[in-house]
């Protein structure tokens, strides 16, 4: 995973830690009253649940991961769950932190197989650690409190099917239909990203298509077979509309991303590009090559590479 992905998910985790901390540590202070009676414990997780924002189970557990109460829910209680044996439950498998508490990475779920998680709460009892009060979360059911995470614009090479590469050299290059009519194909795309809405594609050289994202419809995507991309007249069918202000990729620049990724289909009839993506806003294109290894990069760092460059790397 890559790390401006790993710091997101921290900063979410930190911000759920924050929020769930305090009221399970008052819990457990609670729960220390009464360890060892299941009923008296039932009764003050079932007083403690609403304290616990999003919660859909509580219980207690010894330091075995024995369970010594009923899961609790703001539904009732669930007494077949008393004596189950959590030990080897991801978040018991976890070292809990020196400061008592624990949220646990996430995992998929026993009863609801669903994204999950725990936190955990040690319980202390004339200073000694007697147990556990756990929490457990559906994750579709706790805030997101971090900003929406934006995909890194640094450079990214993917490696593709080893079955692929491993045999890119006996093959080679077939001539498809897209490649008989590329220049039309090209203006094509163009106008449509620069004057008709069109802000995101994905262009099948070697299959013939394309698959284009609209401005005003972008929930759906839109298929064009070889035929749509050698008629102009398609471009009828999109009114014109103002290139956005806040793409990241400049209009005059596209004619010349297009013009490299022509290049890059017929540079090597060994190596070279079966598929390839634009996205205006983000300003990153990827590349699919004959071997299946695939490129994440800027609009300007691809138009900088030269075809020496793409052919060794591809390689």
């Amino acid at each position: 995973m890559k790390e401006a992905l790993k710091d997101a998910i921290h900063r979410q985790r930190v911000a759920l830690a924050e929020q769930l901390s305090k009221p399970l540590a008052e819990l457990a202070g609670r729960a220390a009253a009464v360890w060892g009676s299941r009923e008296e414990l039932d009764m003050v997780l079932q007083c403690g649940c609403p304290d616990v924002p999003n919660c859909l189970f509580l219980y207690a557990l010894d330091t075995n991961g024995i369970q010594l109460s009923d899961n609790v829910s703001k539904g009732g209680l669930l007494p077949e769950h008393y004596g189950r044996d959590r030990s080897q439950r991801p978040y018991m498998r976890e070292a809990v932190p020196s400061w008592g508490f624990l949220l646990s990475d996430a995992y998929v779920s026993l009863r609801a197989n669903r994204p999950s998680l725990t936190a955990l709460q040690v319980v202390h009892r004339d200073g000694e650690a007697v147990g556990y009060v756990g929490a457990d979360f559906d994750l579709r059911d706790l805030p997101v409190t971090a900003e929406l995470y934006e995909e890194s614009v640094d450079s990214q090479q993917i490696k593709g099917d080893p079955a692929i590469r491993g045999t890119v050299f006996q093959q080679c290059r077939v001539e498809s239909l897209m490649d008989r009519s590329m220049d039309q194909a090209c203006a094509i795309l163009e106008e449509l990203l620069t004057e008709r809405g069109m802000f995101q594609g994905v262009i099948h050289f070697s299959s013939s298509r394309a698959t284009i994202w609209l401005v005003e419809d972008p929930f759906r995507y839109r298929i064009f077979d070889h035929e749509a991309l050698s008629d102009p007249d398609v471009c009828l069918l999109y009114p014109r509309r103002a290139y956005p202000e806040n793409a990241l990729i400049p209009a005059d620049r596209i004619g010349s991303i297009l013009k490299g990724m022509r290049q890059l289909r017929s540079a090597d009839e060994t190596l070279y590009l079966r598929s390839s993506s634009i996205n205006i806003f983000n300003g990153m294109i990827s590349l699919t090559f004959s071997c299946d290894g695939t490129h994440y990069m800027c609009w300007r760092e691809f138009l900088e590479k030269d075809m020496s460059f793409w052919v060794g790397s591809a390689a």
